[in-house]
């Protein structure tokens, strides 16, 4: 329950509503409370009046218990109604805030974070597990705290009109609280199980639907699908195994029940034939015991399957905190205004990436001003990157420095940077909506107009492909642009930065999937303002980064060359031997 201690803070927050549903439960139950008096009263009565009664005495008797009975019980009903219209809505508003919070907090935390956990596991923590939180702040606490007003109110007449049968009636009770205790220990044990079972299963769902072209194209369908039917399998095992538990739980609960019925009727009888004034009862007592049974026995009942809400909501609450208290380890410290002059430095910088352990950049040095532009370029695994990366501090450096305009990254307000800042990065991602939207996404300031979408896709070489869309800009991308070329993509995601008319501007292998003369033109029209910028071209291509001011070449994280196109082919080295094989192939 200690994880559960998280929720307070909604609790308090939605106090007023939390205790209106309070005193409409006290309501709801004291008019349950009043059907068994006024049964023991009118039945009493009637037994004080039975001889010279006459059958039209009887009917009377039972019109007016099933008249008074229907006004109780719908007076009853409708504070039920009330009761759920304020505790279950209050359960749902605390879902509504508790998604946000983990959303919030999602965006918060670091890129470090999204590479050491499954996206499937991130959807399950987001959607079951709240689900399952607001089911013990919704039924959970309702249930809970009409088991407590009941008990006490019903108890309290109970006692009022016999102790000793009372205390036989409740005797099947305390069986009932060590029994829930135990088994409560195990539903726990196995509500984890079942939550861990059901993240295996969403990440595994969420890979197929991502990877569904790979899978097709390798013909992978049936292995996959074995795949997701033993992860289901096991998911079905554990929580078959949890309602077994539940379905033996609820029906020994009743039984318990149902004997304090039997006493009730038993032991009320012997006391109904008592001489003993102070013992006996009567047979309106009676009447009244065993309604008095009957509406607790719901409320009882229903511990089992609240006690199984809590214990799953335990743990899945549990679950929710793991991500809820990590800190991000790249924290915004700076909220000071910051405007980029458009000068970077790397002084000797080292980075190793946390889970894998591999030293990606090692004693990095380079220095880059407003309006210069710098290619890194190297082979597959050099490190290209990782620099962009750091730049944006997508990770924090081991060693060394980095400075923008002078200052460290970690001292400059790093939300103003990044807006400042656009990237392409190696992986373009498109959102399922339309191509307007997706170049839109990077603007805050205003709303982009038509004139200006045009302008930065003619830049990007790709608005002559938008004119030939049905809907043009307003056509609809699916999921991760999947109705567009792979060049398509590169080049709206080109224009999308552009629109932002970024002061840093970052292009990392974002011209791989475009032929050799598309490339020429959307660099030549890069260059036109290319003064009001300061540009990284990121290539294992030395077409694209051949007009760069500088070039440093990367080799296992290491700068092994730097200088100009013609200074390193002058050197005969590796960015000659890269240009020479690349060559090669163009001519073949």
């Amino acid at each position: 329950m200690k994880s559960l201690q998280y929720l307070n803070k909604y609790f308090l927050k939605y106090k007023w509503r939390f205790l209106l549903g309070i005193v409409f439960t006290v309501i709801s139950n004291y008019y349950g409370v009043q059907m068994p008096i006024y049964f023991k009263n009118a039945v009493d009565s009637f037994q004080a009046h039975i001889e010279g009664s006459t059958p039209n005495d009887f009917l009377w008797l039972a019109l007016k218990l099933g008249g008074f009975y229907m006004l109780f019980s719908l007076a009853k009903g409708f504070f039920l109604f009330l009761m759920r219209q304020t505790i279950i809505v209050m359960s749902r508003n605390i879902e509504f805030d508790l998604k946000n919070e983990i959303y919030e907090q999602y965006q918060r935390l670091d890129q470090a974070f999204f590479k050491r956990n499954a996206t499937g596991d991130l959807m399950n923590r987001i959607s079951e597990d709240v689900g399952l939180v607001r089911m013990y702040l919704g039924p959970g606490i309702m249930y809970i705290i009409n088991l407590i007003v009941a008990f006490a109110m019903i108890v309290t007449q109970m006692i009022g009109i016999s102790p000793s049968l009372t205390l036989f009636v409740l005797i099947p009770l305390p069986i009932m609280s060590v029994l829930i205790y135990r088994v409560s220990s195990r539903m726990n044990a196995m509500g984890v199980l079942v939550q861990q079972e059901q993240s295996m299963l969403s990440t595994i769902a969420q890979e197929t639907f991502s990877g569904i072209r790979i899978i097709k194209a390798y013909n992978r369908e049936k292995e996959t699908a074995e795949k997701l039917n033993e992860r289901a399998e096991n998911y079905k095992k554990q929580s078959m195994r949890l309602v077994k538990v539940n379905a033996f739980f609820i029906p020994t609960i009743m039984f318990l029940i149902g004997i304090s019925v039997l006493i009730a009727v038993y032991y009320g009888g012997l006391l109904s034939f008592s001489t003993d004034r102070t013992k006996h009862i009567s047979v309106g007592s009676i009447v009244a015991f065993i309604m008095f049974v009957n509406n607790l026995t719901w409320p009882f009942a229903s511990l089992g399957w609240v006690s199984s809400i809590i214990q799953r909501a335990s743990v899945s609450q549990k679950r929710i905190n793991e991500f809820l208290q990590t800190i991000p380890s790249i924290q915004n410290e700076n909220k000071e205004e910051f405007d980029f002059q458009g000068n970077i430095r790397f002084e000797n910088v080292s980075f190793e990436y946390p889970i894998t352990e591999i030293k990606a950049v090692s004693n990095v040095s380079f220095e880059l001003k407003k309006g210069e532009t710098l290619a890194i370029v190297g082979h597959t695994g050099s490190g290209k990157s990782t620099i962009s990366a750091l730049l944006m501090r997508q990770y924090d450096i081991q060693s060394g420095d980095i400075l923008i305009d002078g200052k460290s990254i970690k001292d400059i307000n790093l939300d103003a940077f990044r807006n400042q800042s656009g990237i392409v990065p190696q992986d373009v991602f498109l959102f399922s909506d339309t191509i307007a939207e997706n170049l839109q996404f990077g603007v805050n300031d205003h709303l982009p107009s038509e004139e200006e979408l045009i302008d930065v896709t003619k830049r990007a070489h790709v608005y002559h492909n938008i004119k030939e869309f049905p809907d043009q800009f307003n056509t609809l991308l699916g999921e991760r642009g999947v109705n567009l070329s792979g060049g398509q993509k590169q080049r709206i995601s080109i224009a999308r930065a552009l629109l932002k008319k970024p002061k840093l501007l970052i292009l990392d292998d974002c011209l791989s999937a475009v032929d050799t003369e598309t490339e020429e033109i959307i660099l030549g029209n890069l260059e036109k303002d290319r003064n009001d910028r300061t540009t990284i071209v990121i290539s294992h291509r030395i077409s694209t980064i051949r007009n760069a001011d500088k070039i440093i070449v990367l080799g296992n994280g290491s700068i092994i060359e730097q200088g100009s196109h013609e200074e390193l082919i002058s050197l005969k080295g590796s960015y000659f031997d890269l240009y020479e094989q690349q060559l090669r192939q163009e001519d073949n």
